[in-house]
C-alpha cells in the first residue's frame, strides 16, 4: 500500500513538473495548453477571428482579450483539432497533423535523441539537449509579428542574415505577410520596416542610446531598445526592461504598422502608445532625393534652398517621388566640364532635421574637421555632427529627410556659392561702418585698459582667498575622512564632461555619469561658478552626508577640489528621481502602488535615522521629489544635503534669516519666521506623500480659483468626503482604496498649519505600519485656502505678476 502512494505521489510530481515542458511522452493536444512556471504566458492551440483554421501559438496567459504573441504552424494551418505539438524521433519540436505529417518543425540539424521543449516566463520557448542542457533552438530566433521583452533582433553585415519581424496576412491569416521589421547595419545601425524589400519607415541612425530620428525617444526609458554589437559584426536590437511590472510589446500590424503598447492594470487593457510610421513625412522617401517634408506645411513637400523640382508638373500634382536637382553646378562639377572655378562652395545648414539615408561614419573627431573632410572631397555633398556618432557623411543623393519641431540633427548641404546669403555691401556703407566702428574701438580700448587694472586687483584678491578656502577646505575634509579623486581622473571617466553624460542639473550645478577606471559607474555634482550656492553647501554637505550610512541615503564616494573647481562624486542612480517619473504620463505607470508605498516607506526610514537613529540630529530642510533618486530597482535614495544643518543633543529647534528650501515643501513657521525642526522635514514629508498618493505636483493647482496648491485641494476634497478625486487614477484600485486612504490621511496630518500639531517622522512610520490603528481626523492644513478678501480681479492681477519656478530657494531674507 505504502509502495503504491509513493508511487502515486512520484507521478503527480512528474505531471506537475511537466505543466510547462513537452517531451516525447508528454504532447500537447488540441485543445490542451501549458503555462509558463509563472503563469505569465500560455502555449495552445487556437483560432484567428473569422476562422476555422487551427494553429499554434503563445500568448499572456492572465490578458483579455487574448494577445498572441508568436505563431509556429503560420503558413500550414490545421484544418481540424487533431493537432499535436511533440518532440519527433530526431529531437526536433514539430507540430504534426491527424496524418501523422509534420507541419512545422524546429529544423535543428544537429538534433539529439533525447530533448525537450519549456514554455519560459518571459514567452520565449527553448528547446534544450535534456543530457547536457545546451539550447539547441528558441522561439526568440524565429520571431512572429510581435516583439517582447528580452527578445532580439539580429543582424550579420559578413553574411547578410537577418532575424526579423514578419505581419500577418489579415487579421484572420497569420501566414507571412508583406511587411517585416529588423535591423540594417551596414553603414550606421538603424531600423526599418520594409514592404517586400521595399522601405517605407527607417528610424535614423543609432547614436548609443537612441535613434536620433524618432524626436521624443528618451535612453533612459525603463522600457526601450537597446544595440549591442560583437565582434563578429553581428548587430541584435534588444528590447529591454528594468521593472518586471511593466509589460509592452511592440506589434507588426498586417497593413505595415508598428504598434507599440502596455498593459494597463488599472484599466485592465492594452492601452496604445503610438505607431510608425505616425504621418505622411514617416513615409520613407515621401519628398524624394533633395526634397524635405513637413508635416506642418502644405504642401509636406518642398525643395531644398539651391534646389528645384525634377519634374514640375508632377511636383504640382503632388507627387513628389522625382525629387529636386541643383539649380547651379558646384564647384568641383564647373572644373571637370571646362567652366571657371569660381568662388569655393559653402554649406547650407538645415536645422532639427531627420538625416537622409546612406549615411557613412567618418573617423573624424570634431565638428570642425568633419566639415574639413566634406570640403576637401569632390563627392561629398553632405555633413551632420551628433554626439555619440560624431562625424556622417554623405555622397550619395540625399534621400528621406523631414523636418522636426526640435530634436533631430542639424544636417550641412554642399551648395555653390552663389546658392548662399552672399549680399556685397557697398563702399559707401563700409567706409561709414569703417568710421563708426573706429570710434568704437578707441572707446573700448580705453575702458579696457581701465578695467584690467581693476580685473588684475581682483584677480590677486580672489587668489588669496582661493588659497585660504583650499586649506580651510583641506582640514574638514582630513577630519571627514572622505577620499579625495583627482581632476583628471574625473575628466577621464565623464569624457570630459561630455553633455552626452549629462544626467541633469540642479542648484548646485549641472551632474554627469561616469565611470571609474575599475568599471565603477558614479555620478559627478559639478559646482557651477554661476550657481547660487557655494563653498559653504559644498562643505556642509560633505562633512554630513560623508558620517551617514544608511540604504536609503545616497553614498557620497569621494569628493575633488583642486582651484576654482569644486566637485562631488556619488554613487550612480540609474533611474534618476522620482520627479522623473511621478509627473511623466507614461513612466507613472511603472509605479503601482506596492510600488508607491515601498518608495514612501523607504524615504520614512531614510528620515527617521537622520532625526533619531544617526549619530547626528540632521534637519534635511530640502526634501522634495527630485532629491529622492531611484536606483535599479527604484528603491529610493535621499539626496541633496547641501542645506542640511546638524542639531546638537539637546537642540530641537534652530532659527535661521537665511530661509533656504524649494516653495510649495517649506513649512509655514520656516517659510515666514525662519524656525525649522524635525516638523519641518515632516510637513515637506506630508507634501511628498500626497504627491505620490495624486500624482501632480503640489504647484500643478496655481492657475486654480478654488485652491492654491495640491495641499489645498487635499484638504477641501477631505473636507467634502471626496477622498477618492485625490487618488491618482493610475493606482486606483479598490482592493488598495484602504491603504491609500490612509496615506492621505497622514499626509494632511503632516502638513498641519502648527508644528505642534503633526506627528514625528516615528509616528508617521507606526502610521504607515497600522501600529496605530485609529488615526485622528486632520486640522487646517498650512496654505490651504486663497485669501477669502481676494476678489477674482486681484486674483487675476495676481496671476498675471507672478510666475511658477521650480528651481531651489537658496538664499532668502526672512519677515
Amino acid at each position: 500500500m505504502v509502495a503504491l502512494l509513493l508511487l502515486l505521489c512520484f507521478f503527480c510530481l512528474q505531471l506537475g513538473a511537466a505543466r510547462d515542458t513537452i517531451t516525447s511522452s508528454q504532447y500537447v493536444k488540441d485543445p490542451d495548453a501549458i503555462v509558463s512556471a509563472g503563469n505569465k504566458f500560455k502555449l495552445g492551440f487556437f483560432s484567428p477571428v473569422n476562422s476555422t483554421n487551427r494553429y499554434v501559438g503563445i500568448w499572456f496567459s492572465s490578458f483579455t482579450p487574448i494577445t498572441r504573441v508568436w505563431v509556429a504552424n503560420r503558413n500550414k494551418p490545421l484544418n481540424d483539432s487533431s493537432g499535436v505539438m511533440t518532440i519527433s524521433g530526431d529531437g526536433n519540436l514539430v507540430v504534426l497533423n491527424g496524418q501523422k505529417e509534420t507541419l512545422w518543425s524546429s529544423n535543428v540539424s544537429n538534433g539529439v535523441s533525447n530533448s525537450s521543449a519549456r514554455l519560459m516566463d518571459d514567452g520565449n520557448l527553448v528547446l534544450r539537449d535534456i543530457g547536457s542542457g545546451n539550447r539547441l533552438w528558441e522561439s526568440f530566433q524565429e520571431p512572429s509579428d510581435t516583439m517582447i521583452t528580452n527578445m532580439r533582433l539580429t543582424a550579420k553585415v559578413r553574411t547578410g542574415e537577418k532575424t526579423l519581424l514578419s505581419s500577418w496576412r489579415s487579421p484572420s491569416d497569420p501566414s507571412i505577410g508583406t511587411f517585416s521589421v529588423g535591423i540594417d547595419p551596414v553603414r550606421i545601425p538603424q531600423c526599418f520596416i520594409w514592404n517586400h524589400s521595399h522601405p517605407i519607415y527607417r528610424t535614423g541612425p543609432w547614436n548609443g542610446q537612441v535613434f536620433i530620428g524618432i524626436p521624443g525617444m528618451n535612453s533612459v526609458n525603463i522600457n526601450g531598445f537597446d544595440i549591442e554589437q560583437d565582434g563578429n559584426g553581428t548587430f541584435t536590437l534588444i528590447l529591454n526592461s528594468a521593472n518586471e511590472s511593466y509589460i509592452g510589446s511592440f506589434v507588426l500590424s498586417y497593413d505595415g504598422n508598428f504598434n507599440e503598447l502596455y498593459w494597463d492594470y488599472g484599466k485592465e487593457e492594452w492601452v496604445y502608445v503610438g505607431r510608425l510610421p505616425n504621418d505622411e513625412c514617416d513615409v520613407y522617401g515621401k519628398c524624394g532625393s533633395f526634397g524635405i517634408c513637413n508635416a506642418k506645411y502644405s504642401p509636406i513637400c518642398s525643395c531644398m534652398k539651391g534646389f528645384e523640382p525634377k519634374d514640375a508638373d508632377e511636383w504640382n500634382s503632388r507627387n513628389w517621388t522625382s525629387g529636386c536637382v541643383r539649380r547651379r553646378p558646384m564647384q568641383c562639377e564647373r572644373i571637370q566640364y571646362g567652366g571657371e572655378p569660381g568662388k569655393e562652395d559653402g554649406f547650407l545648414k538645415l536645422r532639427t532635421v531627420k538625416v537622409p539615408d546612406f549615411a557613412d561614419r567618418s573617423l573624424a573627431v570634431s565638428e570642425q574637421t568633419c566639415r574639413e573632410n566634406c570640403m576637401n572631397n569632390c563627392s561629398c555633398i553632405a555633413y551632420a555632427y551628433y554626439t555619440g556618432i560624431r562625424c556622417m557623411l554623405w555622397w550619395e543623393n540625399l534621400t528621406d529627410i523631414r523636418k522636426f519641431p526640435s530634436g533631430g540633427a542639424d544636417l550641412y548641404v554642399r551648395l555653390a556659392y552663389s546658392e548662399l546669403d552672399n549680399r556685397t555691401t557697398s563702399m559707401k556703407v563700409i567706409i561709414g561702418l569703417t568710421v563708426v566702428v573706429g570710434a568704437i574701438i578707441s572707446a573700448i580700448c580705453v575702458f579696457c585698459m581701465w578695467r584690467r587694472i581693476a580685473h588684475y586687483r581682483e584677480r590677486k584678491k580672489r587668489s588669496m582667498k582661493i588659497l585660504l578656502d583650499e586649506s580651510m577646505m583641506q582640514d574638514d575634509l582630513n577630519q571627514a575622512k572622505l577620499p579625495l579623486l583627482s581632476l583628471p581622473k574625473l575628466v577621464a571617466a565623464t569624457n570630459n564632461f561630455d553633455i552626452a553624460n549629462k544626467l541633469g542639473q540642479g542648484g548646485f550645478g549641472p551632474v554627469y555619469k561616469g565611470r571609474l577606471p575599475d568599471g565603477q559607474e558614479i555620478a559627478v555634482k559639478r559646482l557651477s561658478r554661476a550657481s547660487g550656492q557655494g563653498l559653504e553647501e559644498f562643505m556642509n554637505e560633505v562633512v554630513v552626508i560623508s558620517k551617514l550610512q544608511h540604504r536609503n541615503l545616497v553614498r557620497l564616494l569621494g569628493c575633488c577640489v583642486e582651484g576654482e573647481e569644486k566637485m562631488l562624486v556619488y554613487e550612480y542612480m540609474p533611474n534618476k528621481s522620482l520627479d522623473a517619473f511621478l509627473f511623466d504620463p507614461l513612466r507613472k505607470q511603472l509605479l503601482d502602488w506596492n510600488k508607491r508605498f515601498d518608495i514612501v516607506d523607504g524615504i520614512c526610514r531614510g528620515l527617521l535615522y537622520l532625526h533619531r537613529d544617526s549619530r547626528l540630529k540632521i534637519i534635511h530642510r530640502d526634501l522634495k521629489a527630485s532629491n529622492i533618486l531611484l536606483d535599479e530597482n527604484l528603491n529610493p535614495k535621499i539626496s541633496d544635503f547641501g542645506m542640511a544643518r546638524i542639531f546638537g543633543g539637546n537642540e530641537d529647534q534652530a532659527n535661521t534669516i537665511r530661509v533656504v528650501g524649494t516653495y510649495g515643501y517649506m513649512s509655514p513657521e520656516y517659510a515666514i519666521q525662519g524656525r525649522f525642526s524635525e516638523k519641518s522635514d515632516v510637513f515637506s514629508f506630508g507634501v511628498l506623500l500626497l504627491e505620490i498618493a495624486s500624482g501632480r505636483k503640489n504647484t500643478s493647482f496655481y492657475d486654480c480659483e478654488q485652491v492654491s496648491s495640491l495641499i489645498g485641494f487635499a484638504w477641501k476634497s477631505w473636507n467634502e468626503g471626496n477622498i477618492g478625486a485625490i487618488v491618482d487614477p493610475v493606482i486606483s484600485n479598490p482592493s488598495f482604496e484602504v491603504e491609500v486612504f490612509r496615506c492621505i490621511n497622514i499626509g494632511l496630518l503632516c502638513v498641519q498649519e502648527l508644528a505642534r500639531d503633526r506627528p514625528t517622522i516615528s509616528t508617521v512610520i507606526s502610521m504607515l505600519n497600522s501600529e496605530i490603528v485609529d488615526l485622528p481626523a486632520p486640522k487646517q492644513s498650512a496654505f490651504a485656502e486663497r485669501f477669502s478678501y481676494l476678489d477674482k480681479e486681484s486674483s487675476e492681477q495676481n496671476k498675471q505678476r507672478y510666475s511658477i519656478n521650480n528651481v531651489s530657494i537658496t538664499a532668502l531674507e526672512a519677515r
